[in-house]
């Protein structure tokens, strides 16, 4: 039932698909260890973010990618979540969700291939927690993919991986 509420409240809030599913489970990781972290790596087909130090996988997450989440993001507005290689490279507290790290999406091969067919590429994607207001739907945000192409985790991961992961940090977005 509680996957229904939530389901209708995003498709409300944000103008999504009420019913795609996200549908990766990790088991619980506990506390995260202090380990430096030299790459962030996200899976798009399994909607898992690891923290990487080398080969190293520190600490996995679930994610919730944009709606509309197969396929490389092409322009401004397509909810697609980028493919490539960014770095992490600010962070905001004052965002709309709890806490947000900005991507460096687009690169020049995205401005190129925007360019080539007429359209703005977009922009302003982020790692960020939930909005304002859905902190008691955590554990539920991972059952539709439902940003715009952000990627979300619970509030308590973005403050972990905020914490874990300096500015500056390569992130890799794979199909």
């Amino acid at each position: 039932m509680r996957t229904i509420v939530l389901q209708i409240c995003l498709a409300a809030l944000f103008g999504i698909p009420a019913f795609t599913t996200a549908g990766y489970c990790l088991p619980d990781a506990g506390s995260a260890p202090h380990s430096h972290v030299d790459r962030v790596l996200v899976y798009k087909s399994k909607r898992l973010m690891e923290l990487r130090n080398g080969s190293e996988v520190i600490r996995s997450y679930r994610v919730a990618l944009g709606r509309n989440p197969v396929g490389r993001k092409v322009r401004a507005g397509d909810c697609r979540t980028p493919e490539g290689i960014y770095r992490l490279d600010r962070r905001s507290a004052a965002s709309r969700f709890y806490r947000s790290i900005h991507i460096s999406y687009p690169n020049a091969a995205d401005r190129a291939a925007a360019r080539k067919l007429g359209v703005a590429p977009g922009g302003d994607i982020m790692i960020h927690g939930l909005p304002k207001g859905f902190e008691d739907l955590e554990e539920w945000h991972v059952i539709t993919d439902w940003t715009k192409g952000c990627i979300a985790v619970t509030n308590a991961e973005i403050s972990e991986v905020w914490r874990l992961v300096p500015d500056g940090t390569p992130i890799e977005i794979k199909p």
